[in-house]
Order: C-alpha cells, then sequence, then structure tokens
C-alpha cells in the first residue's frame, strides 16, 4: 500500500511539475481526520478562451490558470470532492464569483487572480453558500454540520465553531487574500470537505 502511495505521489508531482503549472506545496492531512482519498472523483476544470485573445486576455489566462491549478492540486490532494468547473475571464465582473452549476468568473482585477480565490469560488461550486444543505445547517450563524464541527475543534480547540454569514465561513473560509497560508488553505479544503460529508 504504501509503494503504491509512493508511485502516486511521484506521479502526481511529475504532472504538477510540467509547463505552465503551479504546484502545491506537499500536503499533510491531520492523522485523525478521515481524509485519506479512496477512489474519489476528481475536480477538474477548463479555461474558456477567445479565438483571438488580446493581450489583457492573454495575461489574465495565464494568471487565472496559475491559481486555477494550484487551487484544484490542493483540492484533489486533500478531499473526494468531485466537480466539473468552467472558468471564464469576465471583465465586468468586480472580483470573482461562482454558481452552484460549476461557472467561476474572473473579474478585471488581477489582485483575485490567486489561489486563494480559486479556493475560495471551488468552495462555492461545491455548495457552501449555494446549496440546500448549506442553507438547512448554516443558519442562525454556527454551522451545525458535526463533521465539520469536530475538524474545527481538532484545529483549534475544544470551543471552536465554524461562524457562517450569508454566503461564507469562517475561520478557514479564505475570505480575504491575508487569510491565506499553506497552512489555512489546506484546512479550507478538509472544512469543505468536511461540509460536504455534514449534508451540504
Amino acid at each position: 500500500m504504501s509503494r503504491n502511495k509512493a508511485v502516486v505521489a511521484a506521479l502526481a508531482a511529475a504532472l504538477l511539475a510540467g509547463p505552465g503549472i503551479a504546484q502545491a506545496a506537499p500536503q499533510t492531512a491531520p492523522a485523525a481526520a478521515p481524509q485519506a482519498r479512496v477512489g474519489a472523483a476528481d475536480i477538474t476544470w477548463r479555461l474558456e478562451r477567445a479565438g483571438s485573445p488580446t493581450e489583457d486576455q492573454r495575461t489574465a489566462y495565464d494568471q487565472i490558470t496559475r491559481a486555477m491549478n494550484a487551487a484544484v492540486a490542493r483540492y484533489n490532494n486533500l478531499s473526494d470532492l468531485g466537480k466539473a468547473i468552467t472558468v471564464r475571464y469576465e471583465p465586468g465582473v468586480p472580483t470573482a464569483d461562482a454558481n452552484l452549476n460549476g461557472t467561476i468568473r474572473f473579474g478585471s482585477n488581477r489582485s483575485y487572480m490567486t489561489e486563494r480565490t480559486a479556493l475560495h469560488e471551488i468552495a462555492h461550486t461545491v455548495g457552501v453558500g449555494l446549496s440546500s444543505g448549506w442553507n438547512s445547517l448554516a443558519g442562525g450563524g454556527t454551522w451545525r454540520g458535526a463533521q465539520a464541527t469536530a475538524l474545527v475543534r481538532q484545529f483549534d480547540g475544544p470551543n471552536a465553531k465554524i461562524s457562517t454569514g450569508g454566503q461564507h465561513f469562517w475561520p478557514y473560509g479564505l475570505n480575504y487574500e491575508n487569510e491565506f497560508s499553506n497552512t489555512a488553505a489546506d484546512r479550507h479544503v478538509q472544512i469543505v470537505a468536511a461540509m460536504k460529508r455534514d449534508g451540504m
């Protein structure tokens, strides 16, 4: 089993190191968290591109590609979530947004074309803030699902909770760029996956 994991890790590292692909840092899930991937349906994504892109579009496509490759690699390393995502560059969008149907739109503000934003928007495509399960479990300002609550307590202590408001959660919701770190990003993915198991 450990030999198979080593082979998979080596193949994943080789694929991620290819040209134009941002490689996420090696990740380790907490030992007590049920994060082992068993035949998971991976998150996939594609970028809709103009036939004859302008210089602005080309630079946006490059930055979006780096952000999405890193975010999708992190989700696929640390969760068993599956989603087919379509990404668009739409300069009229103020920051970035996402839909439960799997669409993510990045606007012209380059400061939002980051892994942090991509992670956050992927969370929306799998249900954060948008699904009926979210509405059932996030009402009243605190997440009420047992698995995500147990996980945040593992991270932050026995009294920790996941606060909710509108379409967002915290801690680890990655709602702002200053919340990003490799640890916070890993925990974000693990919490979103736990929310999904809770019924989001």
